[in-house]
This record gives C-alpha cells, structure tokens and sequence, in this order.
C-alpha cells in the first residue's frame, strides 16, 4: 500500500484546520451568548423563571435607569416608559417600554440588552421581557413592551459591588434578519379586509 506523500499530508491538515477554524468563528457567537446569559459576564443580564426570596441583608436599594435605543435601519421609535425605579434588592419590578413602527411597511424588529456596570449584570436577573422573542409592528402600530425584573440580594454580599447605588438597562431594536413573521402578518391582514 503506498503511503501519501508529505505534500498531500500537508495539504489534508491545513484543510481540516481551516474547517475547524470556520467552525469555532461560525459557532463562537451562540457560545459567547450562553457563556454571558450564563454567567452575567459582560453585563449581560441573567435570565430566571421567578425572583429570589428577600432576604434580611437585603435592605439596600439601588436606582434603576432604563434606556432605549433604535438601529437607524429600523424605522421605530422606541423608549422607556419610566425613566428610572428605585428598587429593593430582590423585589420585583415592572417597567414598560413603548415601540411605534413609523415605517409604511410591517417590520420584525428583535431587541439586544446590557447592564451597566458590567459587574452588577451578575446579579440583574430577568423574568419576564419583550427581547426574549422577536416583536412584530404594522405601519404606524404602537406596542407597550413590558420587563419583569429583580436585581439579586447577593448584590449586597458581594464586595466588588459595594459601590453600586446605579444600575443601567439599555436596550437597542434592531432590524430582524428574517423578516418572514411581517410577511405572514401582513398576508394575514390583507386577507381579512373586506373585499372591493
């Protein structure tokens, strides 16, 4: 059996490298998403079916501050409804933002979210938010979009965090890729109008 020359060897191992490589850029942002959704790296706020249990240590308040931003490609407009909350560590809390589609077609826009300072992202955790799935809008619709939230009471056990009295939530539309649910809802409308 003849043995592959050096060259083919060569050749077969900077082809496999390159497909591994393609394969850890292609696979890096999910993996970098769950790793921050996880871990609250980044200020990427953690996401949780209800909130802790307040505990005696947890008497500190801190001042949350809501913001919202629209990618110019998204012909929204989109804001907080309440500009800031003082909350209670481990209560939770209800704000609304407001979504108006000023665009003449119906659009899916999808919402990307930071916590500000990175390090309380840890311990802001989510139950309920619009940015969990992709939000559609008809031309000129207007949609309350609510977040359900605590920040964590082992905020206050956490040292590195003494010094937050300031947390920020900052969300940013962007333009969804697919845009097939504005297709169907559109279809959906166009149909039921009555015909001429």
């Amino acid at each position: 059996m003849k043995r592959p020359d050096k060259n083919t060897t060569l050749l077969f191992s900077l082809a496999v490298g390159v497909g591994l490589m393609i394969g850890l850029a292609y696979a890096s942002v999910p993996l970098y998403s769950l790793f921050c959704k996880a871990t609250g790296f980044g200020g990427t706020p953690k996401r949780v079916e209800q909130a802790a249990a307040p505990t005696p240590a947890a008497e500190r308040y801190v001042t949350v501050t809501f913001d919202g931003n629209v990618d110019p490609a998204l012909p929204w407009e989109f804001a907080p409804e309440t500009k800031s909350l003082r909350v209670k560590l481990g209560e939770q809390a209800t704000v609304n933002y407001r979504a108006t589609n000023k665009g003449d077609k119906t659009l899916v826009g999808t919402a990307t979210f930071n916590v500000q300072p990175d390090k309380a992202g840890a311990y802001f955790d989510k139950i309920q938010c619009f940015c969990f799935t992709k939000q559609v809008l008809k031309p000129g619709q207007s949609e309350d979009m609510a977040v359900q939230f605590y920040v964590d009471p082992e905020l206050a056990k956490d040292p590195k965090n003494d010094d937050v009295q300031n947390i920020t939530l900052s969300y940013t539309f962007f333009l969804a890729k697919d845009q097939g649910k504005a297709h169907a809802k559109q279809a959906s409308t166009e149909s039921s109008l009555p015909n001429p």
